[in-house]
């Protein structure tokens, strides 16, 4: 078992800059990015917050489980607490609001470690379909392989990034290790394979964690867990 010190996304503490340098500012513009968005969350305590998602059909966003409860009090946030803006950038998107929300039923019954990050997914269902073409999942990608990932956070609330190149690390018990950057805000966002040209999903950002003094990003491989969740939601 890996042994990692894990933060949640949604409460960690920025990293520093140099961090971030395999970021490139603008690179989402037009294209595939389009079908990611910023997940725009109100918490119970009134407060504001956002994760990222990211289109799988043109009205469900993939993201993580553990943006639809208040960080603080872990209570579920109503799907009228939710907004998704597709392709926000510099204050211009669509809005769309979320019908159902639903976390890996999963996610809330493991107590903590790497069980509870393997089920860290969420779908929501939009009132209305997105003109973009939402993405396609894939087989989670094996230890060395490339991936990359597009998200915001606080230091770039207001457009995504996209991170090129990072690579997996390690798989322990459904769970990705990659290098890829991550920052506070950054949950749900997608990670991409393109080893068929064309991005597909292989999991979001769940957390990051500290292994062998680097500091790394966790997120759920996808499969089963994302199939039971479709599932679930289709009976919405």
């Amino acid at each position: 078992m890996l042994r990692l010190l894990l933060i949640f996304l949604m409460l960690a503490a920025p990293l520093r800059a140099g961090d971030l340098t395999t970021l490139r500012r603008g690179a989402v513009e037009g294209g595939w990015w389009q079908a990611v968005g910023r997940l725009d969350l109100q918490t119970v305590g009134g407060a504001q917050g956002f994760c990222t998602g990211a289109l799988i059909a043109p009205d469900l966003v993939l993201t993580a489980a553990h943006c639809l409860f208040d960080p603080l009090s872990g209570r579920p946030l109503r799907a009228a607490d939710l907004r998704f803006r597709p392709g926000f950038s510099q204050g211009v998107s669509a809005r769309r609001s979320v019908l159902h929300a639903r976390a890996h039923p999963a996610y809330r019954k493991a107590s903590a470690g790497a069980q509870k990050l393997a089920h860290d997914i969420a779908l929501l269902k939009l009132d209305a379909p997105v003109p973009a073409v939402p993405f396609a999942v894939d087989a989670h990608p094996g230890v060395g392989d490339r991936v990359g990932a597009v998200s915001y956070a606080v230091s770039r609330d207001s457009a995504p990034r996209l991170q090129e190149v990072c690579g997996v690390l390690a798989r322990e018990a459904g769970v990705l290790v990659t290098s890829c950057a991550v920052d506070f805000g950054a949950s749900g966002s997608p990670v991409f394979s393109f080893a068929s040209g064309a991005p597909r999903l292989v999991s979001v950002m769940s957390a990051k964690a500290e292994m062998a003094g680097q500091v790394v990003a966790l997120g759920p491989e996808l499969g089963p867990a994302l199939a039971e969740l479709k599932a679930l939601i289709a009976g919405s």
